[in-house]
């Protein structure tokens, strides 16, 4: 087995991601501001287009010539190879923002090592922010004035009119009558509840704009570089009932330390 990645192999990966990331967008730039692609409905109901699937195949050519005997978990590929370590691929997620012709979608690239994400990169080129984060190394974001800065959430302490919460989906949350009591208990206790979704609340989170997200309906691979991300910046990162972030994560719950363990106790009583 491998040993534990160490500061120098984390850097070296993550300016390989980097890499794929911008593959990622010369293929994607193009087809969106032509909108030149066609939909295709998955068998999960979710939109897939040519650009999924060639902005997947670029990350992983970079991937791959960099680390061929790592594995691969590709949004449209599926898993590829084993071993300790693990690269989690969504080439764009938010594919029906992409589609629609708004800029709300991302290229999301993680680093797993024997099930505990290393690395992360969330590239949302269109919208004009990348950040990304390493076990250890803290957490960075490059703006539209192309300056790049370490990120830090805020410190909030206590829900309330300052407190600013985001949603993505909560199909499973709605289902639940307890915790959709608690979430209710939870808006009318702040100031804001938005619906950023995607890659921008985490974005948002990490940087101090936001205090919690809170997310039932997912899979890792919509999640997996925000997890490092938020985590690097100070945040907690659990799914809903508290567990660590991992392959089978249907959920989320992410926030500032203080308002994540205070949400966590109300959605688990």
């Amino acid at each position: 087995m491998s040993a534990t990645p160490d500061h120098a192999f984390l850097e070296h990966a993550l300016a390989v991601a980097q890499r794929a990331a911008d593959a990622a967008q010369a293929v994607i730039a193009p087809r969106w501001h032509a909108q030149d692609f066609s939909v295709v409905t998955k068998a999960d109901a979710t939109p897939v287009t040519e650009a999924d699937r060639e902005a997947e195949a670029a990350i992983k050519r970079v991937l791959h010539d960099a680390f061929p005997r790592h594995a691969y978990y590709g949004e449209e590929e599926g898993r590829e190879g084993e071993g300790d370590f693990l690269w989690l691929i969504d080439p764009i997620d938010g594919t029906k923002a992409f589609v629609r012709g708004y800029p709300m979608f991302s290229t999301q690239i993680a680093l797993m090592h024997r099930g505990e994400l290393m690395l992360g990169v969330s590239a949302a080129p269109e919208y004009g922010e990348r950040a990304w984060a390493t076990r250890g190394g803290g957490a960075f974001l490059r703006g539209r004035d192309g300056a790049t800065r370490a990120i830090r959430v805020a410190e909030t302490a206590e829900f309330g009119p300052a407190t600013a919460i985001s949603t993505g989906n909560l199909k499973s949350l709605a289902a639940s009558p307890s915790r959709w009591a608690a979430y209710a208990d939870l808006v009318r206790r702040v100031g804001r509840i938005r619906g950023y979704g995607d890659f921008l609340h985490y974005h948002l989170l990490a940087r101090g704009a936001i205090d919690l997200v809170i997310e039932s309906d997912l899979n890792i691979l919509d999640i997996a570089p925000l997890v490092v991300i938020v985590r690097e910046a100070g945040g907690v990162f659990t799914d809903l009932d508290g567990a660590d972030i991992g392959l089978d994560t249907r959920s989320a719950l992410a926030g500032v330390p203080a308002l994540h363990a205070q949400a966590l106790a109300a959605f688990n009583p």
